[in-house]
Formats: C-alpha cells, sequence, structure tokens
C-alpha cells in the first residue's frame, strides 16, 4: 500500500482516553473487554524483538515470598551507631559543604563493608532493604542531611540532581496547606495526603529517610518490574508490545511540550520499567496539556494492567522514624497508601536519589540523556534544603 492510500488523523482529531491518576478497575475491565471484542487476535502478537518470554533473578518476587521484615531490615548496633556519629564529628572537622560527602570524607571503618553488600543486594539481589534506627532526636536538621548523605554515599556513589536548581535532597510531606498557594499550586501526589500509584522514580536507586511517620496510614508498597513483565509477556505480549513503543510524555509546560519515549525496556537481561502515570493522565492543577498528542486507548489499558499487576504482587514496608529505605528504581515499581497526619505525628521523608557507578545496570538509550542530566552536579553545585520545598523546573513549573 502507497504512503497516500493511509488516512491520517490530525492530533487535534484524537481524543484523550477516560483514564485518570488513580485507577478504576471498573473502567479498566471494561476497557479490556471493549478492545479484545474490536480485535480478539491483538493478544497473539508476538514479543518485541529482544523481548524474552521471562526474565529471571531474585529482583523477581512476589509480595508472598516475604514472611518476615528480618528479612530486609539491618538493624544498626551500637558500635556501628557510634561509628555513624565519629564519621559525622569528621566531616564536620573538614569544614566543607555537604555536597563533598563521599566515602573517605564520610569514613565508616567496618559498617562500609556491610553497606557495600546491601548495594549488592540492590543490583543483584531482591533489590531493596531498610536500615534501622537513627537516633534523629540527636541531630540537629543539618547533622540529619549530614548523616543521610553520608551512609547513602557507601550505598550509592553518585547523588541525582531533583529539580533544576541542585537539590539532591527533596522533602516528601503534604504542603498542600503550607505551599498550595505557590504558583503551580500542587501538581504531584507526593506533596498531598493523597494515595500515591504504582510508579518509578529516575535515576538507579532512590533512598528515603523517615524523619517522622503518619498518625495513621502510609505505607509504603513496593513490587517487581520483572514479575509484572513476565505476567504480561505470558498473557498479553501485546500490552508488553504498547509499552515498549515510544508514548507522548507531558512536561507541563516545558520545552519541548513532551518528549517520546518507551516506558518499558530490556537490557542486560533485565525488564526495566520506567514511567509516571501523572504525566499520562495529569494529577490535580497539572492537568493533561490539551496541545500534545493524547494517549490511545491501547495505552491507558497498558498503564492499568501494570498498576492492578504491581499492587496484584506488592509488599508493603512500614516506616519507623529514622529508617533509611532503599530500593532499585529500575527494577522495582513503588506506590504509597494514603494517609492522616495531626499534631502530633506529620509524616516526613527526606529522600536522594543515587547511583552506584561500579554496580549499577547499563542504562536503556533513550534514557542516556536524562540519567546524564540528573548526575551532573558537581559538589559546589549540590543543594541540601533543610526545609521542605516543591521541586520547580526551570520554568518554575512543578515536577
Amino acid at each position: 500500500m502507497s504512503t497516500s492510500s493511509i488516512p491520517v488523523t490530525s492530533t487535534l482529531e484524537l481524543k484523550q482516553p477516560d483514564i485518570e491518576y488513580h485507577p478504576d478497575e471498573v473502567k479498566y475491565r471494561a476497557r479490556v473487554a471493549r478492545l479484545l471484542a474490536e480485535n480478539p487476535d491483538r493478544i497473539n502478537v508476538p514479543l518485541p524483538d529482544g523481548f524474552p518470554q521471562q526474565v529471571e533473578g531474585p529482583i523477581v518476587w512476589e509480595g508472598k515470598d516475604w514472611m518476615s521484615e528480618d528479612q530486609w531490615v539491618y538493624k544498626f548496633s551500637a558500635a556501628e551507631l557510634e561509628e555513624i556519629n565519629n564519621a559525622l564529628i569528621h566531616f564536620k572537622s573538614l569544614g566543607k559543604p555537604i555536597g563533598y560527602i563521599r566515602k573517605d570524607t564520610f569514613p565508616l571503618p567496618t559498617l562500609s563493608t556491610t553497606l557495600k553488600g546491601l548495594a549488592q543486594e540492590l543490583y543483584s539481589g531482591r533489590g531493596f532493604f531498610v536500615l534501622r534506627t537513627l537516633p534523629l532526636d540527636s541531630y540537629s536538621r543539618e547533622e540529619t542531611a549530614i548523616v543521610y548523605a553520608g551512609i547513602s554515599s557507601h550505598v550509592g556513589s553518585a547523588r541525582g540532581k531533583q529539580d533544576a536548581t541542585g537539590a539532591v535532597l527533596s522533602h516528601i510531606k503534604d504542603l498542600s496547606v503550607s505551599h498550595g498557594h505557590e504558583k503551580g499550586g500542587i501538581g504531584n501526589s507526593a506533596y498531598t495526603t493523597d494515595k500515591q500509584v504504582f510508579h518509578t522514580d529516575v535515576g538507579d536507586l532512590i533512598a528515603l529517610m523517615a524523619l517522622q511517620t503518619a498518625a495513621e496510614g502510609g505505607t509504603s508498597r513496593i513490587s517487581s518490574g520483572g514479575r509484572v513483565y513476565n505476567e504480561l509477556a505470558a498473557t498479553r505480549p501485546d500490552i508488553i508490545r504498547t509499552l515498549s513503543e515510544p508514548w507522548p510524555l507531558d512536561s507541563f509546560g516545558g520545552d519541548p511540550g513532551y518528549t517520546l519515549r518507551p516506558l518499558l525496556y530490556h537490557e542486560g537481561g533485565h525488564a526495566i520499567i520506567q514511567y509516571s502515570r501523572r504525566h499520562f493522565t495529569g494529577y490535580l492543577t497539572q492537568k493533561r496539556s490539551t496541545n500534545i498528542p493524547p494517549i490511545t486507548e491501547e495505552q491507558a489499558e497498558a498503564l492499568d494492567a501494570v498498576h492492578f499487576l504491581a499492587e496484584k504482587h506488592s509488599l508493603g514496608l512500614n516506616f519507623q522514624k529514622g529508617d533509611i529505605q532503599y530500593i532499585n528504581s529500575l527494577g522495582l515499581l513503588h506506590a504509597r497508601d494514603a494517609f492522616r497526619d495531626d499534631e502530633e505525628q506529620t509524616r516526613h521523608l527526606i529522600r536522594l536519589w543515587l547511583r552506584d557507578d561500579e554496580l549499577a545496570w547499563k542504562t536503556p538509550g533513550p534514557l542516556q540523556p536524562i540519567w546524564n542530566r540528573l548526575y551532573s552536579v558537581g559538589p559546589d553545585d549540590q543543594r541540601f534544603p533543610l526545609e521542605p520545598e516543591i521541586r520547580r523546573k526551570a520554568n518554575g513549573t512543578t515536577k
């Protein structure tokens, strides 16, 4: 067939599917039934070139595989806490900005070996662990940031910037009252008490430290991307194909207005899912742009399929004050339950994006430019905000 006979549909004629940030299982099941009725053979397509029928390894698991948090929680001994405190004193004596924290400037003579082994668990094992528990009441806010970055420098050798200003530390808490009046408002569920649906952050590793827990709720949930991949590859190879093709990610006022890339990659034997649902549905004040290509019905189906499978096979991790949670954001998806704060307990986490340059998986080609920008901030330009702020892009819009 010649190209002249192919019907052309303009972006303006296409319509965004009926899909919101919060997945609706009734709508999802109806969409699945409708699309299969329209094309029953769609589930018989082959997997895309280079994508295996199954991925394997210890990072491919189900929540029911884990029986006790003792399997993933490492508890600091009194001697290790003293070692951490000595490293804090040493770094402060150097008189350097926090961006200069590295393994050699925050020395942990015995604990470092343990942390290196746990870093290998992130890349070559189950993909997550929790450190318990730092005595935060003994530290100032600045000392907490130093200790957090110092310990984490023995897990990930590089810190990624989280906004256009070079902030490498961000605060995850409800900012809807304190910051909701700012330009752009709240466009990310991380800054609300709302449920966060399954997604990934950019970069290799995510570290989250609990400064305080919620009065109720707020359970952190993780799920194996490899387990989600295997079930889809076995039952819905067409969804694997959809996920592996380019999608229009809304930049919410950025330039350009959207970018195109796949959400799923197979690299080095790993199934790598990289996406955040709000870039396709919008969230609160951050509405999906109307002047960019909408997602398709098949893409809407794929978004819900990934979420509900991740939810089905997920594991809940309960934070305690002073805990640090580390997860592999290339191999695992994560979510958070809704929560309730009160005057005595306000959920407040601080986050780092990390990478271990020795252990790291190969970064998929379409993600490499993002990774290059992420890990490009030098020690003098790394910001460690000690108070909460909403992450901003260069143009002032929220991230």
